[in-house]
């Protein structure tokens, strides 16, 4: 078994995954109630809320899990991307554990972890495969040739798609996190109402691009500067109908992106993981797009979505490829984009 940290943004949290990749334990501790106030993640409360997060949070894991450090045989942690302050912490938790006990330390990267979340649920070999990682702070598309052999293909050029929503939310006045506000007020509203624009959606690129689609919402929510066109009231109806057209433009893109990778790598399947990755209106246009192109979909389990440990189980095959860390392994903070 091994025990996986995860602390790369805002969720502090820990998992013990056994060799066959059954997850024996996943806890996360979340902080939303602290970043709520802000409207996004501040990375100084981040990181103070991980240091007194972490014991506890590994310490729950175990007893779950029904082990003792005596039985574990790696420490997993993710490293890289992420907010440098909340990667060192779960990082120096790791290294001391890893030090103390003479275990090996794996370096986990947490975009091919949520890919590897696909895997997992599978219970089979998935690759190779499309990989899309959709969240707060990434919207990539990957050529996955096995588990830890993915080259980029396609990223966002500005917001993430998760990023976007949140913003959406806060000009539409819905709750943080975005995503979850957006897509419930969605449920009421007519995704036709307002034509927003699909950017790049076009485009033989695979990149990604939302700070069209965000100021699209702005202007349509509080009007265009310099205009003397009145605005429609901000009704509740009118912000459910423009978080439903804005959601509709945003999995129109999304999806339409994975159907142009597909084709342009002749690959068969499709694991989609992330935050967003849990939002309704998407699993079911990739589903009908697979449908259609005989794709087989591989979604994360929502609990595997958000961010979490027990996708680290991905150390394993590292570990079979002999990529273990020396405990002077360091962080790589920020996010890929082109």
């Amino acid at each position: 078994m091994l025990l996986a940290v995860e602390t790369s943004c805002d969720e502090t949290a820990a998992a013990v995954v056994s060799r066959d990749l059954r997850v024996l334990s996943n806890v996360v501790a979340s902080q939303t109630d602290l970043h709520e106030k802000y409207g996004g993640v501040v990375p100084e409360v981040a990181s103070r809320a991980h240091v007194t997060k972490i014991v506890p949070v590994i310490d729950e894991a175990l007893e779950r899990a029904g082990v003792t450090f005596a039985d574990l045989s790696a420490i997993a942690v993710t490293t890289h991307p992420g907010l440098v302050g909340s990667l060192l912490v779960g990082v120096t938790a790791a290294k001391s554990l890893a030090a103390v006990l003479d275990l090996p330390l794996v370096a986990v990267d947490h975009i091919q972890a949520h890919v590897y979340a696909c895997r997992m649920a599978a219970g089979r070999d998935v690759f190779p495969a499309i990989g899309f990682v959709v969240s707060g702070g990434h919207t990539n598309l990957y050529d996955c040739r096995s588990a830890t052999d993915l080259e980029l293909v396609g990223s966002t050029m500005d917001d993430a798609v998760g990023e976007a929503f949140d913003k959406v939310a806060a000009v539409l006045g819905l709750p943080y996190p975005g995503g979850p506000s957006v897509q419930k007020a969605a449920e009421r509203g007519d995704p036709k109402s307002v034509r927003f624009p699909r950017s790049l959606l076009k485009d033989e690129r695979l990149d990604f691009s939302f700070s069209g689609l965000k100021t699209a919402v702005l202007y349509a929510a509080r009007g265009t500067p310099g205009s003397t066109k009145p605005v429609p009231e901000l009704t509740d109806q009118r912000i459910a109908d423009l978080a439903a057209a804005f959601q509709a433009a945003a999995v129109d893109v999304l999806a339409g992106k994975c159907e142009q990778a597909l084709e342009r790598y002749g690959r068969d399947t499709l694991c989609v993981g992330g935050g967003v990755a849990a939002n309704g209106p998407l699993r079911e246009r990739l589903e009908s797009m697979c449908e259609k192109n005989a794709v087989t979909l591989h979604l994360a389990p929502l609990s595997l979505c958000t961010d979490n440990a027990a996708m680290a189980g991905i150390a394993w095959e590292l570990l079979d490829a002999g990529q273990v860390s020396p405990l002077d392994v360091d962080v790589r903070p920020g996010l890929v984009r082109r």
